[in-house]
């Protein structure tokens, strides 16, 4: 059954844009033209109450896991046989990241994980913490003096923020702002090139055959990888780069071996480290700010919160544990715009889902932008009601609420990513009151990662 949210009223809450739900599946032809555009708005109403859904697509079988009983199912009970990523999120992402962590699996994943999950580890977090207070703060210094008629692209701003977090903390400030900047441009546009519907992927057998990519998409690629080839001959060559966590990946033994990753593996995984770091926070913040922005009663309630806790000084890690609010609003942002709203599998041996059978070959979705969404788990599932995570409100199923994936791989960096984005949000709302663009109309497109459009145009003005 539904929280009670611990009393709180939800009748006149906030409800933030969603794609309207079709009443039945539409015609296949239809669906991919849909698909193309925004995976987000191909669902139909149905889905949304179903505790799995067993479809078949052309040529291969499709499961949804819809329930924290099917989620644990498949990504948790049987990890082993749905551990490889979908074809179609392979072949998406290959021409950028190789065989990375998301998309390798098995012995390969398992080798990589152990190098990589030390850089994000929560024990590192108080070193990390000063640098992201350090860098919101100068962020919220430029949106003071930033001239009020002028609107700001704050879905642009925060990948700069976030970008600029990620190298302090992990790259090191060798690889400067203009090269992160150079990575998070070239990032938007292989999300806003890269194909949504992967026909061939539907038909079993032919999910290694090379796919045809545009001189823009690799152009895109070529440029992050220009980047971080240039980082990782700083590190690996002796150059003058301070220490960073980053380096300390490189030094690190593939286990099993006494040898580090080679340089191809090495920049796989830095520029995974790299998106991650920063693509899924600077979406969760663009949202929050733009909803904040729309909801006047949860923005006075964390303006009251903020000026009690912080009266004007920018957040820091020891202050999270008195950001309660802030905090139930990024985690409900999170659960209303997951930042990767599909999590896609390939059966590689013959499972058991719900009591039925699922087939070699057939791919096995959990899509939080669905399950986060489902009547029979949340109150208003559509609204924004952040007291849904405070604390002492009873929380959702462990396999509910899955906004940094779900069972062995689960995403490292989710206590790293959830007190950047508390302490960025609380930095950069004492600082400014924001105003959408007049005119403009927000909806969420997801492509790679769920975005609120390709720009969020707001108007600032300085508080007090």
């Amino acid at each position: 059954m539904p929280d009670d949210l611990c009393g709180a009223s939800t009748a006149d809450a906030y409800v933030p844009p969603f794609p309207p739900r079709h009443p039945r599946t539409p015609r296949l032809d239809r669906l991919i033209r849909i698909a193309r555009r925004n995976y987000l708005a191909v669902w139909p109403a149905s889905v949304f109450r179903d505790d799995v859904v067993f479809r078949r697509i052309l040529f291969r079988d499709l499961v949804i896991c819809n329930s924290p009983e099917t989620v644990a199912e498949a990504f948790v009970e049987q990890h082993e046989i749905f551990q490889r990523k979908s074809p179609q999120h392979r072949n998406a992402l290959a021409p950028l990241l190789g065989d990375g962590l998301f998309v390798s699996d098995g012995t390969l994943w398992r080798e990589r994980r152990r190098v990589v999950a030390p850089v994000t580890h929560p024990s590192r977090l108080p070193d990390l913490a000063p640098q992201i207070t350090e860098a919101a703060a100068e962020c919220a210094a430029a949106w003071r003096r930033h001239p009020p008629d002028a609107p700001i692209d704050v879905l642009a701003e925060m990948g700069r923020l976030t970008a600029e977090i990620i190298c302090r903390t992990i790259f090191g400030r060798s690889l400067g702002a203009g090269a992160a900047a150079q990575v998070v441009s070239a990032f938007a546009e292989y999300q806003r090139l890269v194909d949504q519907v992967d026909l061939l992927a539907m038909f079993p057998g032919l999910d290694r055959v090379p796919r045809p990519v545009g001189w823009r998409t690799r152009a895109a690629a070529r440029r992050i990888h220009a980047v971080v080839d240039r980082l990782i001959a700083d590190i690996l060559e002796g150059g003058t780069g301070e220490a960073s966590l980053i380096r300390s990946m490189a030094e690190a033994k593939v286990p099993g071996t006494n040898r580090p990753m080679d340089r191809r593996a090495f920049r796989n995984e830095a520029i995974v480290l790299f998106m991650a770091g920063h693509e899924t926070t600077a979406n969760v913040l663009a949202w929050a700010l733009f909803i904040l922005s729309q909801d006047a009663r949860s923005a006075s309630r964390l303006a009251e919160e903020l000026q009690r806790v912080l009266g004007g000084r920018p957040a820091t890690l020891d202050d999270l544990p008195r950001l309660a609010f802030a905090r139930a609003i990024i985690e409900e942002t999170m659960r209303l715009y997951p930042p990767v709203p599909l999590l896609s599998r390939e059966a590689i041996a013959e499972g058991r889902i719900a009591g039925r059978v699922v087939r070699k070959g057939s791919i096995v979705l959990v899509a939080p932008w669905i399950l986060h969404r489902r009547p029979q788990l949340w109150d208003r599932p559509d609204a924004f009601v952040p007291d849904r995570f405070l604390p002492g409100a009873p929380r959702p199923s462990r396999h509910a609420y899955v906004p940094f994936s779900v069972g062995p791989r689960l995403c490292t960096g989710l206590h790293l990513g959830l007190a950047e984005a508390v302490i960025c949000l609380a930095t950069l709302f004492q600082a400014v009151e924001m105003r959408l663009e007049p005119g403009l109309e927000v909806m969420p497109v997801a492509r790679l990662t769920l975005r609120p459009g390709d720009a969020l145009p707001m108007r600032l003005r300085p508080r007090g």
